[in-house]
């Protein structure tokens, strides 16, 4: 009779935890996930889908501009808020089904209900004990706001996908990338959008100039920014919130967004009590194998804070499910991350920044380029694409490639692969491009 009723209990049922359990069970371990929300976590639910979903939206204000250019009439568009929520609810529900059955054909049994660990081996769920011989915490970040008065009157990104109607006037509060997410999106949809931070630039961690010129993008499209400021209180008048800035400024708005960050999800799981080691941010504490100060309890995914995107999670979890049932210790190479920030423009990045490659190289080689890409010739559209390599000058080895421009994302994913190759400036100067794209810019770049 087995020890456990379990090879693996997992806690959460996001990116991480999702794949960490199928893996598992596909090496033939039994395995529990123990979920109290719909199936998909933050990426499914409250993030990448629904965000990206919404950014589509905004997007098509521009498209309608740029159509009149190439010849297209196109009468008084008109969005329907409502009839888009309903369009995302609708899609998300659907990927909450495939998530299920993907647990299901794999032999995962999901288990509705809030986990509590109650030692090493044991966790509850509803009154009810079930033990494994490993534990996996895979919960997931949550959003936080400031510690102000009154900051209960503002909502975060988990909210803002729920909105009843889009209000006219927009705050937001922050300077990373779902700040300058959600300001493109009200923004594009019409709404008077102004973003508040308390940094000197945007995007704190990416390279200066792709902040720079996104900071100039979003200007140029309405956005107000308020830069090296941050909200001190907050106060209802009448049907609207004031909002008053630590300089003494006010401003008033409709809706009041707080997009300050995120925090690991471990409220109420038991660790410290079973004797998992937490950081002061509220990460879970783990090895290079994922695993914690408690051998049989690992932790992958947003609640690690190591870096907290969606398919850094799924490598972790399949790393784990590896290491623990398929004789493979396996681990996540952290170099060479490549993202996307779905702004508008959209950003894209892979590698280091300048300022970091600098400390790290002795010498650098940087490439820019900034132009209007072929579409603005007719749309008439104003902004401008960026584009940049970063150069160890001593190998030609590419440390960094960035980019502000449509589909930027799409672009650096192909770079991504060429820099974890170890391309070279040279190589890239050799390939031949794509013409007309934007994408061959980053071949035909020169000092």
């Amino acid at each position: 009779m087995p020890r456990y009723d379990y090879d693996l209990i997992t806690i959460g049922g996001g990116s991480g935890g999702v794949r960490a359990s199928r893996v598992a069970a596909s090496l033939g371990a039994r395995v529990a996930l123990v979920e109290t929300a719909a199936l998909g976590g933050t990426c499914v639910n409250a993030g990448c889908i629904p965000k990206k979903l919404f950014s589509y939206a905004a997007g098509f204000a521009s498209d309608f501009g740029d159509a009149a250019g190439y010849g297209w009439q196109v009468p008084g568009p008109r969005f329907d808020w409502k009839a888009l929520r309903i369009a995302k609810d609708r899609e998300i529900s659907r990927l909450n089904g495939v998530y299920a059955k993907l647990l299901g054909d794999a032999g995962v049994q999901v288990v509705e209900g809030r986990a509590m660990i109650r030692d090493a081996h044991a966790v509850e769920v509803a009154g009810r004990r079930l033990s494994a011989e490993h534990l996996l915490v895979a919960t997931g970040g949550r959003a936080v706001r400031p510690d102000i008065p009154g900051a209960e009157l503002g909502i975060t990104s988990d909210e803002a996908f729920h909105l009843e109607a889009l209000p006219c006037r927009a705050l937001l509060v922050g300077g990373g990338y779902i700040a300058v997410e959600f300001a493109s999106i009200f923004s594009g949809l019409g709404v008077e959008t102004t973003l508040v931070h308390r940094g000197s630039r945007l995007l704190r961690g990416f390279d200066e100039d792709i902040a720079d010129v996104l900071s100039g993008e979003l200007r140029r499209q309405g956005v107000t920014l308020l830069l090296d400021e941050s909200p001190a209180r907050v106060a209802r008048e009448g049907g609207a919130l004031r909002v008053t800035l630590a300089s003494g400024r006010e401003l008033a708005s409709d809706l009041l967004m707080f997009a300050t960050g995120r925090r690991p999800n471990i409220k109420g799981l038991g660790l410290e009590a079973a004797g998992v080691a937490v950081a002061k941010n509220g990460a879970v504490q783990v090895d290079d194998r994922y695993r914690s100060a408690v051998p049989s309890v690992h932790a992958v995914g947003d609640v690690i804070g190591r870096v907290q995107l969606t398919p850094v999670a799924l490598a972790e979890g399949a790393a784990l499910a590896r290491t623990l049932f398929g004789g493979q210790p396996s681990t996540v190479d952290y170099a060479n991350i490549p993202t996307a920030i779905f702004s508008h423009p959209h950003v894209g990045t892979v590698g280091l920044a300048e300022d970091e490659a600098r400390r790290r190289f002795p010498e650098v080689k940087v490439y820019r380029s900034s132009f209007r890409p072929l579409k603005a010739t007719l749309s008439g559209d104003a902004g401008k694409v960026f584009i940049k390599l970063v150069v160890d000058a001593a190998s030609d080895r590419v440390l960094g490639a960035h980019m502000v421009g449509a589909e930027a994302g799409e672009i650096i994913q192909g770079l991504a692969v060429a820099m974890n190759c170890g391309a070279t400036k040279a190589q890239f100067d050799t390939t031949i491009g794509i013409h007309p794209t934007t994408a061959e810019e980053f071949v035909t770049l020169r000092g």
